[in-house]
């Protein structure tokens, strides 16, 4: 194991400010939720809300005031998933790499590594909104996931979490496709539960 390479990353070391690194199966989730909430959700829940408006005193009806409260939360979800989808810089892990490029851990790695007392683990480096822990899916800007980029196999690397600080020895780096869990409608969401009845283009307005 080579001792040479000891590096401590900076602090909130982001890289391009405003670039949201993720992977084309991650982008594709993205996509997916934006779709059925545009297609689906949204227009489910207006056709609730104007039911309820015509059943009278709007301050005193359950339904409308619900109704309204979650058309809120889903216009904020589409503002944030819109954003998110335009500062999106794709990255594939399957991409062929060569030279250093192939050699050291950079956003879409999968890299296993050992703590001290040996125990190893294998984690994949991901965007921010890919971030999985059931599936050792990090984010690139996480505390390890920082202390990892740049890393190549034989390096130890320090580790600077909240719990203190550990170092890691990077066992092995390699490329290769990384299983983002795709999109799946909520369960009972307005458009499993009622459908949707509205044939209209959905807006951010109700």
């Amino acid at each position: 194991m080579r001792k040479g390479f000891t590096r401590k990353p900076k602090p909130d070391e982001p890289g391009t400010p405003g670039k949201n690194y993720i992977t084309p199966s991650g982008l594709q989730r993205l996509l997916d939720e934006l779709k059925f909430l545009l297609t689906r959700e949204r227009p489910a829940v207006t056709a609730v809300v104007t039911w309820a408006a015509s059943n009278g005193d709007r301050s005193e009806n359950a339904d409308y005031q619900y109704g309204k409260r979650r058309l809120r939360q889903i216009d904020g979800r589409i503002r944030f998933l819109r954003k998110r989808i335009e500062a999106a810089e794709v990255v594939d892990p399957e991409t062929p790499r060569t030279g250093q490029a192939a050699m050291k851990a950079f956003f879409g790695a999968t890299v296993r590594y050992a703590n001290a007392a040996g125990v190893e683990r294998v984690v994949s480096i991901v965007g921010s909104d890919e971030v999985d822990l059931d599936r050792n899916h990090i984010s690139w800007v996480s505390p390890l996931g920082r202390a990892l980029l740049k890393s190549t196999e034989g390096d130890s690397v320090v580790l600077h979490a909240p719990g203190g600080t550990e170092s890691l020895d990077v066992l092995e780096v390699r490329y290769q496709r990384i299983p983002v869990e795709p999109f799946r409608e909520p369960l009972g969401s307005e458009s499993s539960s009622k459908g949707s009845s509205s044939g209209r283009i959905p807006t951010e307005e109700a």
